[in-house]
Order: C-alpha cells, then sequence, then structure tokens
C-alpha cells in the first residue's frame, strides 16, 4: 500500500496552520496515499501556556480536529493525526498531547495520549518541561485496520523501547511515531533510534516530523529536526523528508513484516532472568 508522511512546519497559531495541513493531505492522496501521516503538534507547536490556553479547544470543539476528519471522509483514506494539542477537564489545566486514527469514514478508529514527557536539559540554555503544560497518558494502543495492527506512540516516546516491544507482542506490523523533535537531539539520535526500534520489533516504523524555525507570536520559536523517515521491518530507510516541509510517499509491502521476524524470531525469544 501506499503512505505519505506529511512534514510540516507549523507556528502557535492553529487556525493559521490548518489550511496548509488540509492542502498537504489533499496532496497527498491526490498521488494515491491511502494511509496519510502528520506529526506531533498538527494544530500548534508553542512553549507559552498561555498562549495555549487562549487558542485551544476541548477535542469536542476542536477545529483542526473536525476539519481533519472531514478531509479523511471526503478523500476516504486512512489519516494519523500525529497529535494535536487540546484542553483537558484537568483539574491543574494541563493539556492532552493526542494522537488520533482517523478511518476513511471520518470517525475516530484510536486515540492515543503521549505516554513520556520532554522534560529534558538539552544544554545550559536550551530545557523543555512538557510535563508542565501537558499530562502524560497513562495506557498503550494497538489500532486495528483491514491492512494493519497499528501501534500508535509519539516523540518522546521513541527512547522508552519497553513500549515498543509490547506493541509488537501484542500484534502490531506498523509503529507510528509522529514527531516535533529537537533539532539538536534530531541531528544526534533520530535516525538510529527509529531504525533500532524497527529492528528490534520486525515492524515498519513511519515517523512524520515537524521542520525548520515555527514562528511564535508569543514565547521563543522553536526549532525541530524534520526527516520524516519510514523504515522497513529489517531497518533500511525507505524514504527520508528532508528539512522542508512537504509530503512524502513510500510503497509498503507488509509481507516483509514476517519476512524480517522469521529471519531473527527475536519476538519469541524474551527470557526472564534475576538481576540486577
Amino acid at each position: 500500500m501506499r503512505i505519505a508522511l506529511v512534514q510540516l512546519s507549523v507556528s502557535d497559531d492553529p487556525a493559521a496552520n490548518l489550511p496548509i495541513t488540509l492542502g498537504l493531505v489533499r496532496k497527498a492522496a491526490a498521488e494515491g496515499a491511502e494511509f496519510v501521516l502528520t506529526p506531533e503538534c498538527t494544530n500548534i507547536l508553542s512553549s507559552d501556556r498561555d498562549h495555549q490556553r487562549a487558542v485551544l479547544h476541548p477535542e469536542a470543539s476542536d477545529p483542526s480536529l473536525a476539519a481533519l476528519r472531514a478531509v479523511a471522509a471526503d478523500l476516504g483514506v486512512w489519516l494519523l493525526i500525529g497529535s494535536l494539542g487540546l484542553k483537558t477537564d484537568d483539574p491543574d489545566g494541563r493539556f492532552a498531547n493526542r494522537s488520533f486514527l482517523i478511518a476513511p469514514d471520518g470517525s475516530i478508529a484510536a486515540r492515543y495520549d503521549k505516554i513520556h514527557m520532554f522534560d529534558v536539559n538539552v544544554s545550559e540554555t536550551e530545557q523543555y518541561r512538557e510535563s508542565q503544560g501537558y499530562r502524560p497518558g497513562t495506557r498503550a494502543v494497538l489500532a486495528q485496520t483491514p491492512f494493519a495492527t497499528i501501534g500508535m506512540a509519539v516523540c518522546y516516546d521513541l527512547r522508552f523501547p519497553q513500549l515498543f516491544r509490547r506493541l509488537a507482542k501484542a500484534g502490531a506490523q506498523i509503529l507510528t511515531l509522529p514527531a516535533a523533535f529537537n533539532d539538536t537531539t534530531g541531528a544526534a539520535h533520530w535516525e538510529s533510534l527509529l531504525r533500532a526500534r524497527a529492528i528490534e520489533n520486525g515492524c515498519f516504523v513511519l515517523a512524520p516530523a515537524q521542520c525548520g524555525t515555527h514562528a511564535a507570536h508569543a514565547g521563543a520559536p522553536r526549532r525541530t529536526h524534520g526527516h520524516s523517515l519510514a523504515v522497513a521491518p529489517w531497518g533500511e530507510v525507505l524514504a527520508d523528508g528532508g528539512t522542508n516541509a512537504g509530503v512524502t510517499l513510500v510503497d509498503l509491502d507488509l509481507a516483509e513484516v514476517a519476512k524480517a521476524r522469521s529471519r531473527v524470531p527475536s519476538l519469541t525469544h524474551d527470557r526472564d532472568f534475576e538481576g540486577p
């Protein structure tokens, strides 16, 4: 089947970002994609919590979600919305970083809230505290579709291989890793980690990404790595989206999953052990 990785360079204005995203989804479908994937933070990339509170919506009334569901139905494609920033009813006011799998009739086939929060000190001048604005999810999600079983994850989840092992052992053939990967850590680790997760689990890994410098009306602008990747179960990079916004197409043969797992059946070789 043909899939499309949509690479974006969103601002902190969801209303301005939406028509660009819709246009690229339509372009992907016009070029034959049956499964289209967008990055993490499809609706907004912002580090200013007050600004987020002013422009974000709950899931039930979010304009980006409604429009993306409608375009999936109009085009008759499966659509992974990498993630949307959404208001919640949490007492502390934190948002959800939620990924959606949309079926070709526009219905929501699966939801996944990012489990691992990006709370890191990349350097003395570059720190991130995602958990201050977003509350972590608590549940791994496996989605059944007519073409494949999909394990859903988001960005920083990539560094926690136990999540992907569990998804693969539960039947995942495709792992989705939408991201807004930091420019510094992306250059150092992005491709290596994606290839490792594919090889370890004998899965396709599909990782649509944010790229470039992200315009901000409030707070500091962010930079992200780009290089949306599709990785085969044997570890080959099948497609690289480079550093500009756009659409990257790749054809997947799901038979490659069984082939890789039969060559190295490590998913059946886990053993209990003692220590440390």
